[in-house]
């Protein structure tokens, strides 16, 4: 009953030098300071982190329904933009973001800069024997990285990553056994009764 918008696999290495396959340099050996397009990124100090970002308020079904709709509201201060501090000449950030997704083998595109953190969701469940007490969440995977960019003559740059690589919702029930997600163990425990067998360890 669980959906992602994301998905992604691979293992992380703790360094890896790519190459971004774009134009050549622009800057000749005269401009070390110029642009550069055909560079390498070594990455360093991936870090992962899953956030509850949306929750619904506590869900009790007395009857038995046949579907059910759950508006997510907003947990505080979850915001955030894909970035990317410390921008080489010459390279646009979404372009040091897809050689981020390049070095996690990600499935899909992580995180671009132009999108917006889209709030007020809506999650709806179907089953037809629907009956007790459930929760509805939300919830975002984030990537970061630091990286140094090398460019033929040009100085190393150094900068940082921050985006996202999965985005998800979940509906389940209070009786079921605790979600597979961190997220959604937070959920259950902010919106299931106390004692419920969602809010058991796992």
């Amino acid at each position: 009953m669980r959906g992602t918008a994301r998905r992604i696999s691979g293992n992380v290495l703790a360094t890896v030098v790519l190459s971004t396959g774009l134009a050549a340099c622009t800057g000749g050996k005269e401009e070390s300071a110029g642009p550069c397009t055909d560079g390498t990124y070594a990455w360093s100090n991936v870090r992962r982190s899953e956030k509850l970002t949306e929750l619904a308020d506590p869900i009790r079904l007395k009857k038995k329904t046949a579907s059910y709709s759950a508006r997510l509201k907003p947990v505080s201060e979850t915001g955030v933009r894909p970035t990317v501090n410390g921008t080489p000449r010459g390279v646009r950030a979404p372009d040091v973001i897809k050689a981020l997704g390049k070095h996690l083998r990600a499935d899909e595109p992580l995180g671009d800069p132009s999108e917006p953190d889209v709030t007020g969701h809506t999650f709806e469940a179907a089953t037809g024997d629907l009956k007790g007490a459930y929760y509805s969440w939300r919830y975002r995977k984030e990537v970061e990285a630091d990286f140094t960019y090398t460019c033929s003559s040009n100085a190393p740059v150094k900068g940082h990553v921050q985006t996202w690589e999965e985005t998800g919702s979940g509906f389940l029930p209070c009786f079921s056994d605790p979600s597979e997600l961190k997220s959604g163990r937070q959920a259950a425990r902010a919106s299931c009764p106390e004692g419920s067998k969602a809010t058991k360890a796992s």
